[in-house]
């Protein structure tokens, strides 16, 4: 693989997709080969098929080397609910005042570094902020002149048996040489949200299909981040409930239904599958969907509860993922329903700018960043 390439395994709750990549002009990528392949997903912090998913990850490895781009080595997203948390404050002093360097960061990160266990392994680390014995907070200290150093650092750990699910299946790769792993939290945050806003805090929902997560973003890292096993394919399973139709029915309603769209008492939606006509009263359906949203609405609120750190009341709420573009009108309804103001982003590269593309995109850019 040519040196400024990386291959990276996304890892969402529904599919995968591998993607060989380069950094390009003016922020943009090349994309080499991409591959997606459908599985049976997970749900809480559980692979709900573990075969499927060794084979699924089999899949889209061997057609990224059948491509012939020379892959040696992949960058894999951790999704949310393999992932923990740990924050860290601690304090470096010194006997005198002296200019920080690379070496004091490094020292305080291994003071602070928590211990792997039997389940949970650090796969990454960064620093929110630093605070300098004048009280001034930066995101860099190298060069200022301190007496002491104190540092909140963010630990992302892996849980070890999805590493071990992952590895069973990149072992069967004599090509591949080495794997590292990237928290999807981590990565979005980083690409997706201008660092201006992350500074002041910023509130990032990443709404998935069968998992969505939660995160305060805070500086270089994440203050809080909770994930939970619900999007907008239980909506889908919600409507088949309700309405005893075919999920694949249900999934189609989802695309033609507009939240925002005048009430009329007579509109239907008609869907034709398999040869039978499902038809249903686009009030009825509306309804559905908005009391399945309501639903989600109410754990982004538990998570917001959750979270003591900071105020973040006043704070936006950033959309991404591939569960905010299906039904037309679900970022003004969770506005409305969370009285507070959504932000749909997503990442700023022509075709790519949808929120479906912005945990690959993500994933891609920090791993260009690594391996620079």
């Amino acid at each position: 693989m040519r040196s400024n390439c990386v291959a990276i395994l996304d890892i969402r709750s529904a599919e995968m997709t591998a993607v060989v990549g380069e950094r390009s002009v003016n922020g943009t990528f090349i994309i080499k080969s991409k591959y997606t392949c459908a599985y049976d997903g997970f749900a809480e912090g559980e692979l709900l098929d573990v075969e499927n998913f060794i084979s699924s990850v089999c899949d889209v490895v061997k057609s990224t080397l059948s491509g012939g781009s020379g892959v040696k080595s992949f960058y894999v997203g951790v999704p949310g609910e393999f992932l923990k948390l740990i924050n860290v404050d601690k304090v470096l002093s010194f006997q005198s005042a002296k200019k920080i360097n690379a070496s004091d960061c490094r020292t305080l990160v291994e003071l602070s570094t928590p211990t792997n266990s039997e389940q949970w392994k650090t796969i990454r680390h960064s620093c929110l902020y630093y605070v300098l014995s004048d009280k001034r907070k930066v995101i860099d200290p190298i060069g200022m002149v301190s007496d002491s150093l104190q540092g909140k650092c963010c630990f992302y750990q892996c849980n070890t048996s999805f590493m071990g699910c992952l590895m069973t299946a990149f072992k069967r790769f004599k090509e591949i040489t080495a794997v590292n792993f990237i928290p999807i939290n981590c990565a979005e945050a980083m690409y997706l949200v201008e660092p201006e806003l992350r500074d002041e805090c910023a509130v990032l929902f990443d709404f998935g299909y069968i998992s969505s997560t939660y995160s305060v973003i805070c500086g270089n890292g994440l203050l809080y981040s909770e994930s939970f096993s619900v999007g907008i394919g239980h909506i889908a399973f919600y409507l088949m409930t309700e309405l005893d139709i075919p999920f694949e029915v249900a999934s189609t309603f989802l695309s033609t239904v507009n939240l925002n769209a005048k009430e009329k008492l007579t509109g239907t939606e008609e869907c034709i599958y398999e040869g039978k006509t499902y038809k249903f009263s686009t009030a009825q359906l509306r309804d559905i969907i908005r009391e399945g949203l309501d639903g989600i609405c109410e754990t982004v609120e538990e998570c917001r509860q959750s979270f003591s750190g900071r105020n973040i009341d006043g704070k936006p709420l950033l959309v991404t993922g591939e569960g905010i573009k299906v039904v037309r009108g679900t970022a003004e309804h969770l506005a409305g329903r969370l009285v507070k103001n959504v932000d749909v982003i997503s990442p700023k590269v022509p075709y790519y700018d949808k929120p479906h593309f912005s945990s690959t995109l993500s994933l891609l850019n920090m791993a260009l960043d690594d391996a620079n």
